[in-house]
């Protein structure tokens, strides 16, 4: 178990909380990394709460356990950035990266990405720091996942604290989401609010399918534009599932285009990637009260089949 031995300065502030002296004064360790690794405190030789008052010239000792080793590669991957501040980044994720490493996918993800830029940051270390372990560097928080194939608006976190604020707000239904899709068919109704429970795939785990019973989903659809086959859809997920948006698309007969999953056949557009981009998110960001909301422009690839929809394939875009 790694120790911190520090006698209070002399021109340490006075009536300082012990974790505010801590993160704040000596800049070791974050107030919600004390929790996570189970950090103890002597103060002169007693053990003290993190809520304890120190005082000039108090011997202060800290012991916390080892985080399990982190099995991510730290990556410079470029990435786009919308936003960035000390606390969190939001991101145009693009087309085709993975979220977090799996099976097959150890490297090139966005996690792999936010880990090289936390490191490169280099927030959090402790005063020597000629010792490269002497670190309780925190980790890169995915709030939330976009399929590989989905581009747009992510967001993510640099410390625990704003990890566990931004995740409230999903797990809330606090936040605002906007995507766009161009679909296979044309929607029987032009707007619409499409409910279902959805579970697992009993034949194939990777996928998902509208069932009797599993997990409640909400989608609000709003069609923007459509032609003889396809449509151009604004969707407003009320709930979270995992593949919700392509599965509740595929029930009401409008799988979207280029889905390998969930999608069928297009003639008209053979090999098309999958026209799934998160356009728009409305969240508080740590530090604010009121949300914020970061758009990503419409991807090329969006106006490639747009044009060609329109019958201006030549045209300047």
């Amino acid at each position: 178990m790694p120790g911190f031995s520090h006698v209070v300065e002399e021109h340490a502030p006075q009536s300082f909380r012990l974790d505010l002296y801590v993160s704040k004064h000596l800049n070791i360790i974050s107030r919600s990394q004390i929790k996570a690794r189970n950090v103890k405190a002597l103060l002169n030789g007693k053990q003290v709460k993190f809520s304890h008052i120190v005082k000039k010239g108090d011997h202060l000792e800290l012991n916390w356990e080892d985080l399990p080793p982190l099995d991510i590669i730290p990556q410079d991957i470029p990435l786009d950035i919308i936003y960035e501040d000390q606390r969190c980044i939001v991101i145009n994720k693009a087309q085709g990266m993975v979220v977090h490493p799996g099976a097959g996918n150890r490297q090139g993800t966005l996690a792999n990405a936010l880990y090289f830029k936390m490191l490169e940051r280099n927030s959090k270390t402790f005063i020597d720091n000629s010792n490269t372990d002497n670190r309780l560097t925190e980790r890169p928080g995915i709030v939330h996942r976009l399929d590989k194939d989905t581009s747009g608006v992510m967001i993510a976190a640099y410390d625990d604290e704003a990890h566990a604020f931004l995740s409230g707000q999903f797990k809330a239904r606090l936040t605002s989401k906007t995507y766009i899709a161009i679909v296979c068919g044309v929607p029987k109704e032009e707007r619409g609010r499409i409910e279902t429970f959805i579970s697992r795939d009993p034949g194939d785990r990777k996928r998902f399918k509208v069932s009797a019973n599993g997990r409640n989903a909400v989608t609000f659809y709003k069609t923007i534009n459509k032609w003889q086959n396809h449509s151009l859809l604004l969707l407003h997920p009320r709930t979270g599932r995992t593949h919700q948006l392509r599965v509740h698309l595929k029930h009401i007969g409008c799988p979207i285009l280029g889905d390998p999953v969930y999608g069928r056949s297009d003639r008209q557009f053979q090999g098309a990637a999958l026209m799934l981009h998160s356009k728009s998110l409305s969240i508080v960001i740590p530090g604010e009260t009121g949300q914020s909301v970061f758009s990503a422009p419409v991807p090329e690839r969006f106006r490639t089949i747009i044009n060609k929809l329109n019958g201006k394939e030549n045209n300047d875009k």
